[in-house]
């Protein structure tokens, strides 16, 4: 069964499948694309626990991009915020994480969750994947 999607589909409405006959997806191809694998459902494995500061995959959730290569539960098409004013770029999504480094005042953060006052994704200036504070972040237009 083939599904086609309208042009303006939100990310929560976009279905993304482990499939064959897709190319192989690699780190070293990102940035990732945000097209949609084509082909046949298949299921193959579990996810790669990863612990690349770079790699947008987590157990419960991956970049958009890295739906041939990873399996799990939840994709997400990033979604580009702006930084208001300098802010950390932490480990954990807590004021406590570890930082990793500083984000500085109109850098770009690609949004791939957001919870508990948090947001989960990679810096597209060097795709260091980290938390950041939801109140530091506005969506770009």
């Amino acid at each position: 069964m083939h599904h086609s999607l309208p042009d303006d589909a939100s990310a929560a409405n976009r279905p993304a499948f482990l499939l064959r006959g897709t190319p192989e997806l690699t780190v070293e191809a990102m940035p990732l694309s945000t097209e949609l694998p084509t082909g046949q459902l298949q299921l193959s494995r579990a996810a790669d626990r990863s612990d690349k500061p770079h790699l947008p995959v987590r157990g419960d959730l991956a970049h958009i991009g890295l739906a041939g290569k990873y399996f799990v539960p939840h994709y997400a098409v990033p979604m580009a915020h702006g930084v208001k004013s300098e802010t950390a770029l932490r480990a954990a999504g807590k004021q406590d994480g570890a930082e990793l480094r500083a984000l500085v005042a109109g850098e770009v953060f690609d949004v791939l969750d957001m919870a508990g006052g948090w947001a989960w994704g990679q810096a597209k200036s060097d795709l260091l994947v980290g938390y950041v504070e939801m109140s530091q972040l506005e969506a770009c237009a």
